[in-house]
């Protein structure tokens, strides 16, 4: 039933758009929790690409001996239970570490976000 309403909601943004049929049309169908998600790991990547501020690569390290080739980050200590893992320079590598390695090691920015997209979507969906 939901993909009728899908399709409805498609065929709407067509109209109001006024694109023809083939014509792509983006819309974001992820729950906004998962866009948040999103936003930090686009920040995230590129932070060590040098396109981030210098205060965000300030926060962000990445996880020394054997994991350095798995582009993993070090995970720092929250100070505070309840709210502290709420902080970008906890939950951005927390984030981080639970992509998988094809993800993390990408180099353009445009691939990144069509993966992670992917990857979030079978997340809040599937």
């Amino acid at each position: 039933m939901w993909i009728v309403y899908i399709a409805s909601c498609l065929y709407t943004a067509g109209v109001l758009t006024r694109t023809k049929g083939r014509e792509h049309i983006t819309l974001s169908w992820l729950p906004v929790h998962f866009r948040i998600r999103f936003k930090i790991l686009l920040i995230t990547f590129k932070a060590p690409h040098g396109q981030a501020p210098s205060y965000i690569s300030a926060l962000l390290t990445a996880r020394p001996l054997r994991s350095a080739d798995q582009t993993l980050l070090h995970v720092p200590q929250s100070r505070f239970k309840t709210k502290g893992g709420r902080e970008f320079s906890v939950i951005a590598p927390t984030l981080w570490n639970q992509f998988p390695l094809n993800i993390r090691s990408v180099e353009s920015v445009q691939h990144f976000k069509k993966l992670v997209k992917t990857c979030l979507y079978k997340q809040a969906f599937l």
